[in-house]
């Protein structure tokens, strides 16, 4: 009789998890490899598609990708379209009310200036003037917003990061902002006469996820999932996976 009960409450337990609706996470326009593929508005494969999907995975529900343009990502958070926003700094979202609980950090992002070989000398970037910058549309560069403001350098604003370094590879202007991941995965892919290379640090942030804070999202789950892959390694793992490097070191 034990044992039926204990197996009754094993099936019980089973199903209310089949039952628990799927985490749904955001996919900003502007990702590209190697953080997320985007194919038709589908995302598959990159670092954080394979991050969401083990978090999902270890929460015990299913998961669910939405693409949209960066601008409205908090929107979407705010009208319940979207449980979780990853790939997020605190400092670009100050006022998030308590709606939201963060996680802890989980990645690096460096951002930097980058340039084609010949115009590959270190840069002091306050003393740039009359050059036009690579930048992604609705991007915020602290450190070059005040040569933007003063008309002394202007910005060249693509629609992804990749499109950045397609332009500068294109010799459309001399310097490219691009987060460092972005620059190493192309990288790969060039021959060294052509690799581009960094002349100068944006900023160097520390990302996590928030996660709406609503009963009917498994927030605490979530929040410890997140910790245990960080502290397990996982997450430098994928890092490591998808710019080429052996895995397991960062333990």
């Amino acid at each position: 009789m034990r044992l039926a009960s204990s197996a009754l409450a094993l099936l019980l337990t089973s199903c209310a998890l089949a039952a628990e609706p799927a985490l749904r996470f955001s996919i900003a326009q502007s990702w590209t490899m190697p953080l997320v593929q985007v194919d038709d508005g589908q995302a598959h494969g990159g670092i954080l598609y394979d991050l969401m999907s083990s978090l999902a995975r270890q929460v015990g529900v299913p998961a669910e990708f939405y693409v949209i343009p960066r601008k409205r990502l908090q929107a979407a958070m705010e009208n319940g379209q979207i449980d979780v926003r990853c790939y997020a700094a605190q400092s670009w979202l100050p006022n998030l009310s308590g709606d939201y609980i963060w996680s802890i950090p989980v990645m690096q992002q460096r951002d930097i200036l980058v340039a084609q070989v010949g115009d590959d000398a270190p840069v002091d970037i306050s003393r740039l003037k009359d050059e036009k910058i690579g930048t992604v549309l609705g991007f915020i560069y602290p450190i070059l917003q005040p040569g933007f403001d003063k008309g002394l350098l202007q910005r060249d604003d693509a629609r992804n990061q990749y499109q950045v370094l397609e332009k500068l590879l294109a010799h459309r202007y001399r310097y490219a902002a691009s987060n460092e991941l972005t620059v190493n995965w192309l990288n790969h892919q060039l021959p060294p006469a052509q690799q581009l290379h960094e002349v100068a640090e944006i900023q160097d942030l520390q990302l996590g996820c928030y996660v709406r804070n609503d009963p009917a999202v498994p927030v605490q789950r979530v929040l410890r999932t997140l910790l245990r892959m960080k502290m397990s390694g996982e997450v430098d793992d994928l890092v490591r996976h998808y710019n080429g490097l052996p895995v397991g070191q960062s333990r």
